[in-house]
């Protein structure tokens, strides 16, 4: 990997093009005060309002229109499938992308917001399972398209020094959005009877409405008010060379994957590990209350309804938890390293999620996912700090897009494995499921030592500095 200053750029690349691919361009971005990086940010928000929706209330719909609760693997599938396809493919797109006028990455997530916006609106009024599975597949492409060019942004965006607090700002957003998400359906549960004839809910169709809004109006926001770094002459040449190579984009994938940094592909397996305990936990988390709590796992039961709307409290707490610990994780990332700080986060997650299951009382609930919630702020944030300092700038899009491959091939290898390991293994006890996901988050955090994290980058002459830099 070689890395050059902007103003060098053209005289050691004169025929510009191909030879950028593993450049770095270390250029002097100006620094951004704590409100520019938050409203550019901001579109986070309601990009996680979605996901906070398909996190706690699409699974309980699956099961009020009468899915099996061993079914529900197979049901999300949508989500791995399309973040497999979709995140890469629009990566590398606005890594080839320019446009004086909409930016690089910008036009991607503001048609990702538009699409979530129409698939908010039209979720709660399904009647049959196969229209909840079609909108959710729906849904999951377009919150893949909003999400994964707002990590290049970022990157884009901010000099060296201000990358924790540009990623850790998304995970703010994060616990924002998806606490706003989750504590709409418990005070919606409150305020709105009635249901349509589906069987869904009126409360539900309130907070999808919410969410629907909040998508778009989010975006817009980000979208007016920050604009994009023009890229360089020489970079505009390559982008120029690259647009007339019909699906150069596949191939540029392929390449990157190949010749993917070591220490990246380590990365690979604490994700194994984490988002497929995070899939289990999001699949099986009211299932698990309902029995430990209310003492029923019949989706129709009162009880159950009840830990629909309890477990929007609940996921509501930890990702509350979640935006109040982000920004501190930047100074623990800064002062013990990034590795130290994940690995940590990780095990009290999975401390926590040990106990969540043997509890009884609603109340004490709140407790133990406190550590969910310091690890999410962790995950969303922590292990992107790393994974900039491994990557060239000129392939941001493309390698944010492989990073939530390693997010979705587990949850893809979930949806596919853990209905069979459900039933034979856990013998179809929700409570199980919650232990099999503390246990894999603990494997995630005994992973992460494996991982040799790169050094911190402040500035040019750090770059400069490192080996390699400047060739």
């Amino acid at each position: 990997m070689s890395v050059q200053t902007e103003g060098a750029v053209s005289a050691a690349l004169p025929d510009g093009g191909e030879d950028l691919t593993h450049t770095t361009i270390v250029r002097q971005k100006p620094l951004m005060d704590m409100r520019q990086i938050l409203l550019m940010n901001f579109g986070f928000f309601g990009i996680q309002y979605s996901f906070g929706m398909q996190q706690t209330a699409i699974n309980p719909i699956f099961q009020f229109i009468g899915a099996n609760a061993h079914d529900l693997p197979i049901l999300n599938l949508a989500g791995p499938v399309t973040g497999l396809l979709i995140q890469p493919i629009i990566g590398a797109l606005s890594d080839r992308t320019w446009s004086p006028r909409w930016g690089r990455r910008k036009p991607f997530f503001l048609i990702g917001a538009i699409g979530c916006s129409i698939c908010l609106f039209l979720f709660p009024f399904v009647s049959a399972l196969w229209m909840a599975v079609l909108l959710l597949w729906l849904l999951d492409a377009s919150n893949n398209t909003a999400m994964e060019p707002y990590r290049a942004f970022i990157a884009d965006k901010l000099p060296p020094s201000q990358l924790g607090k540009g990623f850790l700002a998304q995970s703010f957003f994060t616990g924002f959005g998806i606490t706003l998400a989750n504590l709409s359906l418990f005070v919606f549960q409150n305020l709105i009877d009635g249901a349509t004839e589906a069987g869904i809910p009126y409360w539900v169709v309130g907070s999808f409405m919410l969410g629907s809004v909040c998508s778009i109006g989010s975006v817009l926001v980000s979208v007016l008010t920050t604009p994009e770094i023009p890229p360089t002459e020489a970079e505009l040449k390559a982008l120029r060379e690259k647009k007339g190579s019909a699906l150069g984009f596949i191939r540029e994938i392929w390449d990157a994957i190949v010749e993917m940094p070591t220490e990246l592909r380590k990365l690979g397996l604490v994700y194994l590990f984490q988002w497929y305990a995070m899939m289990c936990y999001w699949q099986f988390v009211t299932l698990s209350m309902a029995k430990s709590v209310w003492g029923t796992t019949d989706a129709h039961s009162e009880g159950f309804k009840e830990a629909v709307g309890w477990t929007g409290l609940i996921n509501g707490w930890y990702n509350i938890v979640t935006f109040m610990v982000a920004f501190s994780l930047v100074a623990f990332a800064r002062r013990r390293g990034a590795k130290f700080v994940h690995m940590t986060c990780l095990l009290l997650a999975a401390a926590g999620l040990l106990i969540f299951p043997h509890l009884t009382n609603k109340y004490l609930l709140f407790i133990p996912i406190i550590g969910l919630g310091i690890a999410w702020a962790s995950i969303m944030g922590v292990p992107y700090i790393m994974a900039v300092r491994m990557i060239p700038s000129t392939r941001y899009g493309v390698y944010m897009g492989i990073i939530n491959m390693m997010i979705v091939i587990p949850m893809l290898i979930h949806s596919v494995t853990f209905g069979w390991v459900y039933t034979h293994i856990l013998g179809d006890n929700p409570n199980n499921a919650i232990t099999f996901a503390a246990l894999g988050l603990a494997a995630a955090a005994i992973a992460m030592l494996w991982i040799r994290e790169p050094p911190i980058v402040r500035d040019v002459d750090d770059v400069m500095a490192m080996p390699g830099g400047g060739h």
